[in-house]
């Protein structure tokens, strides 16, 4: 392992008590404060923990029972197996904008690297169930910010974070994951080949224990984490219920940018992103909506940003074909510029383009098998 991804000195102790039992980071923050040092919380004695405000004495043995428990040995064998490294609040490479969180996670599981460039993240972050609209958003924004510079951040989820975190390496930068369970484990299973991409171009990061499973209950406080890294929070297509709302309001909490890409207005995947842009989030339409939101750090960064992501459009936008150059016939000229990028339902193909049902299916297969359309379930087709 590199020099500078070695453990945290001292990182057993900070194990050993963050482990203990019904010991969280906003008690284990009391007890540095209270005692000073790791090794004087290890040390205090019940009725010395049971003074802590909100600890009280029942909570006071479990603790005292349970902080020598924990098998730092194993998991500090099993972190150097997996190339996971793990520092602690007090170790200068912890990422500064997220020490400055009300409940910072008192260590870090990483497999990856930190940079100085990290210190300009932004998040990325929505629903799992999304449409293409959504991921293309997502892809996009995360794309040209990251050839602006900026680190993305996003949680590994299927749909919107999938999306940014290959924007991000599809642009060559940096990207964050933050998991809501072990780095032991990878969740969703299907992103292997993508967690295995970020800690080679970024970090994936857990405040949670190497084996632990990914539950539900780990989602929410994984949330405050993605935020807490980050300058400013991007929503891209969230619903009413979605957790992407709850990375939001720890960004509103801890004094950060939200920011929403507005959407259908008839779609239930754009409620919650809409309701944020309602509350005061800034509508973003592009790097320089971010550039905006992000006020004194954005106007210094603006020029450089609008010009790399420029820079970036024209390569996306450079078409793989020139479509002229193909021999298409009549009818499959009429269906080719009649799609989009958005899904468009064979019946409403056959409505708007006046072609016979037969013209439209055979036209339809033809685009197909030269490449240059994609039908996705339900009977809808796109340009690709």
């Amino acid at each position: 392992m590199p020099k500078s991804q070695k453990h945290s000195v001292d990182i057993e102790k900070w194990l050993k008590l963050i482990r203990a039992g019904s010991v969280g980071p906003t008690t284990f923050g009391k007890f540095i404060n209270h005692f000073n040092s790791v090794d004087g919380a290890l040390g205090a004695s019940v009725s010395e923990l049971a003074k802590i405000d909100g600890v009280g004495f029942k909570t006071a043995e479990q603790i005292a029972a349970t902080r020598n428990k924990f098998d730092t040995t194993a998991e500090l064998e099993l972190a150097e197996k997996l190339g996971v490294w793990i520092i602690h609040l007090d170790d200068k490479r912890y990422p500064p904008v997220l020490k400055q969180i009300y409940d910072p996670p008192p260590v870090l599981y990483i497999k990856g690297s930190l940079t100085r460039q990290d210190n300009l993240c932004i998040s990325i972050v929505g629903s799992r169930r999304c449409s293409l609209y959504g991921r293309e958003q997502s892809s996009r924004l995360a794309h040209f910010l990251s050839s602006a510079g900026f680190t993305i951040c996003s949680g590994i989820a299927r749909g919107i974070d999938t999306a940014a975190h290959q924007g991000a390496l599809s642009a060559g930068g940096r990207t964050f994951a933050v998991q809501g369970c072990g780095l032991a484990n990878i969740f969703p299973p299907e992103n292997k080949k993508l967690f295995e991409l970020i800690s080679d171009s970024g970090a994936c990061i857990s405040e949670l224990p190497l084996r632990y499973e990914p539950m539900s209950e780990n989602f929410p406080p994984r949330n405050r984490i993605i935020a807490g890294l980050s300058l400013g929070t991007i929503v891209v297509e969230a619903g009413l219920r979605s957790g992407a709302l709850i990375t939001a309001r720890a960004a509103l909490e801890n004094n950060r940018e939200v920011m929403a890409v507005p959407g259908k207005i008839d779609s239930p995947l754009s409620k919650g992103s809409h309701q944020l842009i309602k509350q005061g989030a800034k509508l973003i339409e592009s790097v320089e909506d971010v550039m905006e939101a992000l006020g004194y750090i954005g106007k210094q960064l603006e020029t450089h940003a609008t010009e790399a992501a420029a820079k970036a459009s024209e390569k996306v936008e450079t078409p793989l074909f020139d479509a002229s150059q193909l021999n298409l016939s009549n009818s499959e000229r009429t269906i080719y510029d009649y799609l989009s990028k958005e899904p468009s339902h064979i019946d409403q193909i056959i409505t708007d383009t006046d072609l016979a049902p037969g013209s439209i299916n055979a036209g339809l297969i033809s685009l197909r098998l030269k490449g240059i359309i994609k039908q996705l379930p339900g009977n809808l087709f796109l340009k690709l």
